[in-house]
């Protein structure tokens, strides 16, 4: 329950409230990506709206493309945790070119790139990008005896699994591994059980993720990022969009954004001003995917404690 200061300043936002016409079903839909911390912030944003503004939310399953044309349309109003640069072409459409989505200005700032648990990167010295071009170095993720080595770019339909085959076709690791693709929450049991064996995994790793919680790793070490080594093409934009592509230097860094419909601002102006304000410390994503993806907590449920835990961030979304 929200403490009496939240509530005296809630009864004022339900009187400001009181021009809405009654809720009906789903006034919002909230987008829920597949990785875990979207999911419990979809949930969080769900329960606070819910308790707060007499709305009903529902929370719908989808891709980043999904979301964005949702939003665009106005069949969804939310998407929780938008990744820039990776789904920079989604918001120059829909929030530049469009005007028909908005992006919220306090991102959380992230990290991404190739990582080894750092038991492997200090028994192999394998440290930077260029040793997965080694094919002796890489023989030992061999996993299934083929001849050729194994290792994950990221799940089907992440903007940054096209980009990480980009990156290894420019720094050339392509000729010596296999890319492989498959569900982040197979590749993160599959890391789970890697390290509780000691054994070798290589793969693709963003933070702030329930992973480097749990687990030591280590960012393999690459050249800064440059601009002029970077153009990507995604596969919508051109049949040759990987031969014409290039990426041979670091990420650019990462940041965070809520994502939501520009048509909440007419329609829900209070809703549109707590997802303007809305800003979650990093580490709390972190945990969420810890809880959710290794205690087996239930998104809803995480949402109902966290909010229960954290009442001040929750009056900043709703004062500011």
């Amino acid at each position: 329950m929200l403490n009496k200061t939240v509530r005296a300043t809630l009864a004022g936002t339900a009187i400001s409230l009181a021009s809405f016409t009654a809720a009906s079903a789903q006034d919002l839909v909230i987008g829920v990506p597949n990785w875990p911390s979207a999911s419990a912030t979809a949930n969080i944003l769900e329960q606070v709206i819910e308790t707060n503004f007499g709305l009903e939310v529902e929370l719908q399953n989808g891709t980043n493309p999904i979301i964005f044309e949702a939003m665009d349309s106005g069949s969804m109003h939310v998407h929780p945790e938008v990744w820039m640069p990776n789904q920079q072409n989604l918001h120059d459409t829909f929030v530049v070119e469009n005007g028909t989505v908005v992006m919220n200005e306090n991102p959380v700032q992230a990290n991404q790139g190739m990582c080894v648990p750092t038991y492997i990167a200090e028994q192999y010295d394998i440290t930077t990008i260029e040793d997965l071009t080694d094919p002796e170095k890489m023989a030992i993720f061999d996993t299934d005896g083929d001849g050729r080595p194994q290792v994950w770019i990221g799940a089907p339909g992440w903007a940054s699994t096209v980009i990480e085959r980009i990156r290894a076709r420019s720094y050339g690791y392509d000729e010596v591994l296999d890319l492989e693709e498959y569900d982040g929450t197979v590749a993160w049991g599959a890391l789970g059980t890697a390290i509780e064996a000691e054994e070798p995994w290589i793969g693709f790793c963003y933070d702030p993720h329930f992973i480097f919680v749990a687990y030591d790793l280590t960012y393999l070490e690459e050249p800064a990022h440059d601009p002029a080594t970077w153009n990507v093409i995604q596969p919508t934009d051109d049949p040759a969009w990987l031969e014409n592509s290039m990426a041979s230097t670091a990420w650019n860094g990462a940041t965070l954004h809520l994502h939501y419909a520009a048509n909440v601002q007419e329609n829900y102006p209070e809703v549109a001003a707590l997802f303007d304000a809305y800003e979650m410390p990093a580490e709390v994503l972190s945990t969420m995917g810890l809880e959710l993806s290794i205690n087996d907590v239930e998104p809803a449920d995480f949402a109902a404690q966290w909010i229960a835990d954290n009442e001040d961030i929750v009056l900043e979304w709703l004062t500011n």
